[in-house]
């Protein structure tokens, strides 16, 4: 199986597809040394997120180790996740930092 995702943490709920996936078809990870697979239950363009696992409407994306926003929708593991189905939330740096 040919690697065609990238798991950036390990704490990440989705992983981004470096090549264009059709629906149906494998998208292949390495987590630490494991390698892991899905099926792709969409069409997944190039450089789109892919969700793990099931994610519920209002829960956190999260990609880097990081929220990078919420989820519009109830998101099934295998579809993608985009600008349709998420939102950003606005953070408070700063006070992250203390």
């Amino acid at each position: 199986m040919n690697i065609n995702a990238l798991l950036i943490d390990d704490t990440d709920n989705v992983v981004t597809c470096v090549t264009e996936v059709p629906a149906g078809s494998e998208v292949v990870y390495r987590k630490g040394d494991e390698v892991l697979s899905l099926k792709a239950e969409e069409d997944i363009p190039y450089c789109h997120k892919i969700a793990l696992n099931d994610l519920a409407k209002g829960d956190e994306v999260i990609k880097y180790g990081e929220m990078i926003g919420r989820t519009l929708e109830p998101i099934a593991k295998g579809f993608r996740v985009w600008d349709r189905n998420i939102y950003s939330v606005p953070r408070d740096y700063a006070s992250e930092m203390i």
